[in-house]
């Protein structure tokens, strides 16, 4: 067995930059059960930019906003909207991690650093992904803070009720025309990650539109990557239609695994959150497909909710519409009874049910 040389944890945090982090954690807090547990602002000694660390489970999302017009962050917001700027990666040794990557051609955006304070020393390093994406590696083994140095404590005052998300499933990237493969072997080269599977335009596709995907998976299969690219099709595929509004490349969603779908589904309904409708003809031969599952149908027709099987098992999936104004990023909820792929028998009917809403908009 070769020696894994960038051994990763799972998923540290994601940070996504946003227009208003204040509300967009209000939106997370009430709409997706998570708790407010660090923040940092001008009352820290950030003077530029504010940021909600919020918490449920072993899921950690950063809200961050720009306070100045001419940031980094205000100008990621302008071009993009909100969406994903950092997936970041928990390990042991982020010195060595950004070391290795580094030095197999990734570029650098930010050498590591030692952050510390009166609850010990997190040392944060990043490189940079698929459009403006990056990889922070946080190595925190010797910190017991909230969250890292530059942050404190806070709690909300809102009552949260969590609806029992876990943790990142995996995260999907969608990238240009063209561009899968290189982005497949910058996991591969750089990250030593390995291919898991490939879908292409025979798997994934409906009578208008279609698309190429990769996924690639490190050592230990706790961070999988899916890497999406459009391909050719009658009309404009959901692809396109994200890079059209994110202005390149970016993570199209997050998949978050929960062990009770249907109570976490109808939690996030209740609270208002959005999923796509896919018609009851899905459900006609439901079983024919894919065999004897534990779970009464009727709920999982109620919610909408999808299931597949592969040779380990089977799985329970759901997608909600846009979380933001623009159609790019969405949120995927998935129940695993085993299974290890990503539902490759619900693609058909996931992309029927996408490109109902992209006609809505205007934009199949």
């Amino acid at each position: 067995m070769e020696q894994d040389f960038l051994p990763i944890n799972g998923t540290d945090h994601i940070e996504f930059w946003v227009g208003n982090a204040k509300q967009s954690a209000m939106f997370y807090m009430a709409a997706l059960g998570f708790e407010l547990i660090a923040y940092a602002g001008p009352e820290t000694g950030q003077r530029d930019r504010a940021s909600y660390v919020l918490q449920q489970n072993k899921l950690r999302f950063i809200l961050t906003s720009s306070l100045q017009p001419d940031t980094e962050i205000a100008n990621h917001v302008y071009k993009h909207g909100d969406g994903v700027k950092v997936l970041a990666l928990w390990v042991d040794d982020a010195e060595k991690s950004f070391k290795e990557t580094t030095s197999r051609g990734a570029e650098a955006a930010m050498p590591p650093e030692r952050l510390k304070d009166e609850h010990g020393e997190v040392v944060v390093s990043a490189i940079k992904t698929y459009g403006e994406t990056i990889h922070k590696f946080v190595e925190r083994k010797n910190y017991k803070g909230a969250f890292m140095p530059g942050y404190v404590a806070k709690k909300s005052s809102y009552p949260v009720k969590p609806i029992g998300l876990k943790y990142v499933d995996h995260c999907v990237g969608n990238v240009e025309l063209g561009q899968m493969n290189k982005w497949v072997q910058f996991y591969e080269d750089v990250m030593g990650f390995k291919l898991l599977i490939t879908f292409d335009d025979k798997d994934i596709s409906t009578k208008y539109t279609a698309l190429m995907s990769k996924v690639v998976s490190n050592g230990n299969g706790y961070v999988k990557f899916p890497i999406n690219e459009p391909a050719a099709g009658v009309k404009k595929s959901q692809i396109e239609e994200y890079l059209d509004f994110y202005k390149g490349a970016g993570v199209q969603h997050i998949a978050i695994a929960t062990d009770d779908i249907v109570q976490t589904v109808s939690e996030m309904r209740d609270r208002g959150i959005e999923f796509l409708y896919v018609p009851e003809t899905y459900y006609e031969d439901l079983f024919e497909r894919v065999g004897e599952i534990e779970e009464d149908l009727q709920p999982l027709k109620n919610m909408n909710i999808l299931v597949d099987r592969d040779e380990e098992g089977y799985l329970l999936q759901i997608f909600t519409k846009p979380v933001q104004d623009r159609p790019t990023l969405f949120f995927e909820i998935i129940q695993r009874k085993g299974a290890k792929s990503f539902g490759k028998g619900n693609f058909k009917a996931l992309f029927e049910a996408i490109e109902r809403e992209q006609e809505l908009r205007g934009n199949l």
